[in-house]
């Protein structure tokens, strides 16, 4: 059977069957979480050692992206999706026997080093599928997977925990995930290397991080990716102790909010991006950049929220923003780096912006146990607003990147 890269319904099939495997790998990453409450109350953890314990999977996962697009620019992007996806399943069902404060710190971090295969062999091998013409779309829509994993894994996380035990969550998330897995090898297939574009003049990484914008939108990943981790660590608890909500509606409405305003963010972003791209150099760099500048105003106003239903409203305003930055995050870059160094660069971007996401829970937690604050929760609302001043520096890197790249077109 033949079939082509650039027409027909396969490569939306490819963007079909990743949509599944990055559900599992944001809803496994998420569930843990939403059971923040419940891990405070059973085993006495300090605010500080669950910011530790959010942060440890973000830091691991960091050190292992690098090591993971090197692996993807090498071998076959098809066994490292699929094994990675079974392998960090795996370690999501053994969160289900952790104890103490070292046993999650340990789970979570095995857990960051499975997740890491994902992205760099998952944007490349998509970025082979669709050209220039269709890749932010497509990333945009693969995107909305991480908004259905992250509102799912810590809804029915939270729900499962207050009906059943918090254990029964992971356990539903690990097997379900195995079995997917299982299920797509038959049915995803590897495309040969840029089948979608011509060969370009082959450079190192180190080249790569030479080039105009690449620097600046990796740095704009990482601080922009301390505001998501801020949240997506700590809204549920947030939720709880602040406005009092029950374990599971905070699971629930800490994310779906933000992160379903952010679905029809990335679809809005993914298709914008791409008409932009075709009117000038950087068009997808400089409506990141402003999507980040009107976010941080809404950043700031959830968190110093006083009522409920202004809560709600600056979530999906927030949440609309994030998402039409976030349909462009590896788009973006791709339209910087050459082609075969996709996944190796797509590695480095992750490491780069994880190791700053790793800061935003620790931030959090530190924070709200200082002291300098008259209270626990005062102390999170202000680590949270200062989400906005983050925001604002990762806007001013995109714009700095997309002026460096104006005056030619870009190489992918």
């Amino acid at each position: 059977m033949t079939w082509s890269f650039d027409a027909g319904r396969y490569k939306w099939t490819v963007v079909f069957m990743l949509w599944f495997i990055c559900f599992f790998n944001y809803a496994d990453r998420q569930a843990i979480s939403a059971i923040f409450p419940k891990l405070e109350s059973e085993f006495g953890f300090s605010k500080q050692q669950l910011g530790w314990i959010g942060s440890s999977f973000m830091w691991v996962y960091a050190l292992a992206a690098p090591l993971a697009g090197y692996l993807a620019d090498r071998f076959q992007r098809r066994p490292l999706i699929l094994w990675g996806c079974i392998a960090w399943s795996v370690v999501t069902v053994a969160t289900a026997w952790c104890t103490q404060a070292w046993h999650f710190i340990t789970v979570r971090a095995l857990e960051g080093l499975g997740e890491s295969l994902y992205f760099p062999a998952s944007m490349s091998l998509l970025s082979d599928y669709h050209s220039s013409d269709t890749r932010s779309r497509a990333m945009g829509w693969h995107q909305s997977s991480v908004y259905f994993g992250t509102i799912l894994g810590s809804w029915i996380g939270a729900l499962i925990a207050e009906h059943y035990g918090w254990r029964w969550g992971f356990i539903l998330y690990g097997v379900s995930g195995a079995l997917l897995a299982i299920a797509l090898f038959k049915g995803l297939r590897e495309p040969p290397r840029t089948a979608a574009e011509s060969q370009g003049k082959r450079v190192s990484i180190a080249e790569c991080f030479g080039m105009p914008g690449v620097a600046a939108v990796m740095l704009a990943f990482a601080s922009a990716n301390a505001v998501t981790t801020m949240f997506m660590i700590w809204a549920p608890t947030f939720l709880v102790q602040k406005f009092h909500f029950k374990l599971a509606s905070a699971g629930l409405s800490g994310t779906v909010f933000i992160y379903g305003a952010s679905v029809v963010g990335t679809v809005v972003g993914g298709w914008l991006a791409d008409r932009l791209a075709k009117r000038m150099a950087g068009g997808r760099l400089l409506m990141q950049s402003a999507a980040l500048l009107v976010g941080a105003g809404f950043v700031y106003g959830v968190a110093h929220a006083s009522t409920i239903v202004t809560l709600v409203s600056l979530m999906m305003m927030f949440g609309l923003a994030k998402g039409v930055y976030d349909s462009c995050i590896f788009a973006g870059l791709f339209d910087l780096v050459p082609p075969e160094r996709r996944a190796g660069m797509s590695g480095w971007m992750n490491t780069i912006g994880w190791l700053g996401g790793g800061l935003g829970p620790v931030w959090v937690g530190r924070m709200a146990t200082s002291g300098n604050a008259v209270s626990e929760m005062e102390g999170m609302s202000n680590a949270l607003g200062y989400g906005s001043v983050c925001y604002v520096f990762s806007a001013i890197l995109l714009w700095i990147a997309a002026r460096s790249v104006s005056g030619s077109r870009a190489t992918c």
